[in-house]
């Protein structure tokens, strides 16, 4: 799935970074590369930006929809 589908709140682990290069050099200079853990904080009202907080390394990012619709991810399932 990607970020657009995420659940809200919930672990999740960059499986894929999808789209052109320019596309994915600007995501891994965000700071989001393959097998980060990333968590949706929020979204903004009528269809704006999406915040994601990237959970290795404690930062905070505004993705736009397109750009977070190219992100694919994975539930982390931590064993109880």
């Amino acid at each position: 799935m990607n970020l657009l589908d995420a659940p809200h709140g919930t672990p999740l682990r960059i499986v894929d970074l999808c789209g052109g290069e320019s596309v994915r050099r600007r995501l891994m200079a965000l700071g989001f590369h393959k097998g980060d853990v990333v968590e949706l904080d929020g979204r903004a009202i009528l269809r704006g930006p999406l915040l994601v907080r990237n959970c290795s390394s404690d930062t905070t990012v505004a993705l736009g929809r397109g750009v977070a619709q190219r992100v694919l991810v994975e539930a982390v399932h931590e064993p109880a």
